[in-house]
């Protein structure tokens, strides 16, 4: 309740305990991730449909290699929400172009040889998860960027839903008395590039000096869970490359912070920073424009397609792809005047509110899952 601000009755929830959850962690698959979770899915779905076997099967964890077992097996009817494809053609051309990345590493990238052999695997696996697809009855997909691949890789026409944001909470927040702050919301992931926003923020400092301290210091505060000791070391790793950037009296880490806590900063800050490439959805911008920050995001996925896009012919925030862009985009938002400042913000937050709120995500949902749900009371 305290972090995520959610009022759930416990009389219309019941919770079944499942101990399989080892085979799907990535620690377990140090090599051929993918295939490795994903079979691991079938060991944790199976037990899971033995303690509680449902009229619908509703998946919203990506589990696709579960829906034959769940279908054929123990009679479902399957549902999928699908917030991020398991492959993607994004992530075979980041392959078949060499160029490194979280889920490509450098080894691989540097060989001709063992990137063919990654590009065979994924062609496999694409097969496998496509055909595992095939055995919904009901797609949902929760952005234009995830129903492209998604369509394309199970052959369906998925329905796009927006994740529900807490909109109308969110736009409470006054839009007046800006802080010179900069704030991004985002776990402390590889795929998140943290780093990217550091190298952002210490290109900007070196085109303006003056951002550094005095009446016109920047904060860049970087608000994020921490899970794991991988995630501590990831933090402890972004503190030393502050230090290396020599922006370290810019940056603030705000660890497992509260929600109210998250509030505060989200009704003090003047932009919301995000830099995932090819993020899904990125619920962390909407958040942002409901907020009355002005998001510069990254150019691709969800934040290119659905989100920062422009409302009633005037922007509602900035793109960008690399440090010298984001901190072209930023020094934009503060050379903004005020009212100048303002229009954008109203223009944002009145863009999300009708299309990303609670109100409209649960209208979906239903009007979808009713057909299905009556025919199985049927």
């Amino acid at each position: 309740m305290s972090r995520f601000s959610i009022k759930l009755n416990p009389e219309n929830l019941f919770f079944v305990f499942l101990n399989k959850r080892k085979w799907v962690e990535d620690v377990r698959y140090p090599r051929f991730t993918l295939l490795g979770q994903s079979l691991g899915s079938t060991v944790l779905g199976f037990e899971a449909l033995k303690k509680l076997t449902p009229d619908f099967y509703f998946d919203t964890m990506g589990y696709a290699f579960t829906y034959p077992l769940a279908k054929k097996m123990f009679g479902c009817k399957v549902g999928a929400y699908v917030h991020y494809p398991t492959i993607s053609s994004d992530m075979l051309s980041k392959v078949q172009e060499m160029r490194p990345g979280f889920n490509n590493d450098q080894l691989i990238a540097r060989s001709r040889i063992l990137s063919a052999g990654k590009i065979l695997y994924y062609r496999v696996f694409a097969y496998l998860y496509s055909l595992a697809g095939s055995f919904s009855d009901i797609v949902m997909v929760n952005s234009t960027w995830t129903k492209g691949h998604i369509d394309q890789l199970w052959g369906v026409n998925s329905k796009i839903v927006y994740p529900p944001c807490d909109t109308a909470s969110l736009t409470k927040l006054p839009l007046e008395d800006r802080q010179r702050t900069i704030v991004s919301v985002a776990q402390f992931r590889p795929e998140k590039d943290h780093q990217l926003q550091l190298q952002s923020l210490r290109c900007l400092l070196s085109n303006y000096p003056n951002f550094r301290q005095g009446p016109e210091k920047i904060e860049l505060v970087l608000i994020g869970g921490s899970r794991n000791k991988d995630d501590e070391d990831r933090i402890q790793k972004l503190k030393e490359l502050c230090k290396t950037l020599d922006i370290e009296d810019n940056v603030t880490f705000e660890i497992n912070a509260s929600f109210e806590r998250l509030v505060y900063w989200l009704s003090k800050a003047k932009i919301g920073l995000h830099t995932m490439w090819n993020e899904h959805f990125g619920i962390v911008v909407v958040e942002y424009m409901a907020a009355g920050l002005i998001p510069v995001a990254h150019n691709s996925g969800g934040p290119k397609m659905d989100i920062v896009i422009p409302y009633n012919d005037n922007i509602t925030g900035y793109l960008a792809s690399t440090p010298e862009e984001f901190a072209t985009k930023i020094a934009n938002v503060f050379s903004l005047s005020e009212e100048e400042y303002k229009n954008v913000q109203i223009n944002a937050r009145e863009n999300v509110i009708g299309k990303f709120s609670e109100s409209v995500f649960q209208e979906s949902i239903l009007n979808l899952l009713g057909p299905i749900l009556q025919e199985n009371n049927n």
